[in-house]
């Protein structure tokens, strides 16, 4: 599932690693206020009346009261599958450095999904039924340390169904049970309807049900069935750590949940050798999550790079994996050929992957323009209201440097960006992987711009970041 700048994120371990630094920054924030067990932030809690406000700030760690929150009003958008990828560049001019890379998340933008939702959903079919808890999986309680995450997978599963079919009227819709609960929900496109567990607390009350493991379980797999992102949640222990207790991790193209389920942050980050993390982040991490209130997601972006198997070996997505009424293929390369699940071209077999360390490809893959691609991440973070877990989403972005270089400005940027990175994130990033011959592609048609547009288009577009 760090946090220097936007264009400093270190790819090679992306989703939970960049958390890290993302808090980094923002402890800025918080970094004032003395020491508490929960800080609410300054403006209320939706509907939080004075006496949750004052159990949240009397809460033991560990522990969590739940909270009365109405999601904002959300705005109806375009069909989907109408919809082109929102085209991040989160990449900058000039020279590397560690700084705020967070924003507010507008709460009709907690999901973004677009035309490429069909094959997403397949791909995590397909990951599903083949890689088990290897991809969702969510962990028991350890008595006297850390909840288990499962009522936060109850509550996500309602909250998410909520908001799609509220946000996409014409890919999810919902069914709802005599309480006014949702019982199902369908997406539309790809002619599913998934069945969901019961509610975590009936409408206006907030005493919340048990839950066992298989049930949360089945909610993550639709979760993670109903959105392009990948999902992580985590549970606050009663040392005041927060814990990776479960998740829905179908597409991370580069770290394993196997290597990191159970673990809290810190170690996550210093078992992953993220560089600058116990230098730059260590103390900061956990102040963060603690602190963090319900009504205050955020926002961030990342990018690295990705070699991807050369056209003459790539296969389009097999027609059978599409039906539900036929068997899923087995074949990874052919669900999923441009390795968005797992990028065994660039990072070598998702079985042997060597955790931790400099990026180390089986076979010294062909590096060429045709098959490069920008790997960027959009991350959202939030706080679930009732289960006071915080989900973690990482939605996932392909775009092909070929199609990149033809954007006014894009090659130049891109290679400036890449310059700057000091010598540790290079290795992270790549291990010189693909440096020479992207830089080299990017140069040449930097130099094209430049001679038919002229200086014009080696400065900011005026964009604004992450664009």
């Amino acid at each position: 599932m760090q946090l220097p700048s936007l264009d400093s994120i270190l790819p090679f371990e992306p989703g939970i690693l960049s958390v890290a630094l993302l808090l980094s920054c923002v402890a800025v924030f918080v970094y004032r206020w003395k020491p508490a067990r929960y800080l609410p932030a300054q403006s209320s809690v939706r509907d939080t009346s004075i006496s949750e406000k004052n159990k949240l700030k009397e809460r033991e760690w560990g522990e969590w009261p739940p909270v009365t929150f109405s999601y904002p009003p959300v705005t109806p958008t375009s069909n989907p599958v109408n919809l082109k990828p929102i085209p991040y560049r989160p990449f900058r001019w000039g020279a590397y450095h560690v700084t705020m890379g967070i924003r507010d998340m507008p709460w009709d933008e907690w999901i973004e999904t677009d035309y490429q939702m069909q094959s997403y959903y397949y791909i995590k079919k397909h990951r599903i039924a083949t890689r088990g808890t290897n991809v969702v999986q969510i962990l028991p309680d350890r008595p006297g340390v850390v909840k288990s995450a499962s009522q936060g997978a109850i509550e996500l599963v309602h909250e998410l169904a909520d908001y799609l079919s509220k946000r996409y009227p014409d890919a999810f819709t919902v069914s709802r049970n005599a309480s006014g609960d949702i019982s199902s929900v369908a997406i539309i496109p790809v002619n599913a309807k998934l069945d969901i567990p019961p509610a975590l607390a009936t409408q206006g009350s907030l005493k919340l049900r048990q839950v066992s493991i298989e049930e949360a379980e089945h909610a993550m797999k639709v979760s993670a069935l109903l959105v392009q992102d990948d999902l992580a949640l985590m549970v606050e222990g009663t040392d005041g750590r927060y814990y990776f207790q479960g998740g829905a991790i179908c597409v991370p193209g580069f770290w394993r949940m196997r290597d990191k389920i159970g673990l809290p942050l810190e170690d996550i980050h210093i078992q992953g050798h993220v560089p600058q993390y116990e230098t730059r982040l260590h103390n900061s991490m956990d102040r963060y999550f603690k602190r963090m209130p319900v009504e205050k997601p955020i926002i961030r972006n990342n990018y690295f790079f990705q070699v991807i198997p050369p056209e003459d070996i790539r296969h389009p997505l097999n027609a059978a994996a599409q039906s539900s009424a036929k068997p899923i293929i087995e074949n990874d390369s052919t669900v999923d050929p441009e390795e968005l699940a797992w990028s065994t071209t660039t990072n070598g077999s998702e079985e042997t992957f060597n955790h931790g360390h400099p990026i180390t490809p089986d076979v010294r893959p062909t590096v060429a323009a045709e098959n490069l691609r920008l790997r960027t991440e959009r991350q959202t973070l939030r706080r679930l209201p009732l289960s006071g877990a915080i989900v973690f989403g990482i939605r996932t972005y392909l775009f092909p440097v070929e199609e990149l270089a033809k954007e006014p400005g894009i090659p130049a940027r891109m290679a400036s960006a890449m310059r700057s990175w000091p010598e540790d994130v290079r290795k992270y990033k790549g291990n010189g992987l693909y440096e020479k011959v992207m830089l080299e592609y990017l140069d040449k048609a930097a130099k094209e711009q430049l001679e038919v547009g002229g200086e014009e288009l080696m400065k900011d577009t005026g964009k604004g970041y992450p664009f």
